[in-house]
C-alpha cells in the first residue's frame, strides 16, 4: 500500500516542485488548501461568484458571503467570527460610500443603518484587525471611506476613486490576485493593476 502523505510534500516533492514556474499554486500543489484565504461579501454586485471562481482558480479560499441586509454585513465584518487576511467588498459605490438596497421602514428598524455604509457606519461597526481590505465599488476610494477602514483596523484598504466600467471592476481584484499569486508585494501588485489600462489606474492604495 501506498503511504499517503500527510505532513508536506517528501523531498522528491520538494525537489520537483522546485523545477516548476515560481507561483504561491505550488502551496496548493505541496498540499495545502489554499495560499491565502478570502472573505468575498457580495453585495448585489452581479459579478461576486465569478470572482469567487476565478480566485479558487488561483488557490485562494474563498468565503463567500452574501450581503442582503447591513446586518449581514455587520455580522461578517464586526470582529464576531475569525476575519480573513483579504476582504474584498463586490458592491457599487457613489461619493465615497459603498450603496446597499434600501430596505422598507419595517425592516430597516431592525437594522445597524440603511441604505448606504460610509465612514460613519464604518467606525461605528466594523473590526478589520490586519485585513487587506479591496472595494469594488466607484468612488469608494474617497480618502475619507479610505481612513474610517484603516481606522477600523484595516492594514491596507485598495478601491477606486472614479467610477470604473461595470466589468473593470471585477477584473480589478482577479488581476490583483493573479499577480499576487505569481509571488509579487502587494504595492508592486497594485501599481501593475493601475499601469495596465485608464480604467484601472483609478484604483489607489491607502496604508498609514
Amino acid at each position: 500500500m501506498t503511504r499517503v502523505q500527510k505532513d508536506g510534500p517528501g523531498k522528491e516533492e520538494q525537489a520537483w516542485l522546485a523545477t516548476q514556474r515560481p507561483s504561491r499554486i505550488r502551496d496548493v500543489q505541496a498540499g495545502r488548501l489554499g495560499w491565502t484565504e478570502v472573505d468575498l461579501l457580495d453585495i448585489d454586485s452581479g459579478g461576486g461568484k465569478p470572482l469567487r471562481d476565478a480566485l479558487e482558480v488561483f488557490g485562494v479560499r474563498v468565503h463567500y458571503l452574501p450581503v442582503g441586509q447591513p446586518r449581514h454585513l455587520v455580522a461578517a465584518l464586526d470582529g464576531s467570527r475569525p476575519i480573513a487576511p483579504y476582504v474584498i467588498l463586490a458592491c457599487h459605490g457613489d461619493e465615497g460610500r459603498v450603496l446597499l438596497d434600501e430596505l422598507a421602514e419595517e425592516l430597516a428598524r431592525f437594522q445597524p443603518f440603511n441604505g448606504t455604509l460610509g465612514p460613519e457606519q464604518v467606525r461605528a461597526h466594523l473590526r478589520l484587525p490586519g485585513s487587506v481590505v479591496l472595494v469594488t465599488g466607484c468612488e469608494t476610494g474617497h480618502p475619507a471611506l479610505a481612513d474610517a477602514f484603516l481606522d477600523a483596523g484595516a492594514s491596507v484598504y485598495i478601491a477606486p476613486e472614479g467610477a470604473p466600467f461595470g466589468y473593470a471592476s471585477v477584473f480589478a481584484p482577479m488581476f490583483l490576485f493573479y499577480e499576487l499569486t505569481q509571488q509579487r508585494g502587494l504595492t508592486e501588485a497594485v501599481e501593475r493593476l493601475r499601469a495596465h489600462d485608464d480604467e484601472l489606474s483609478m484604483w489607489r492604495l491607502h496604508r498609514r
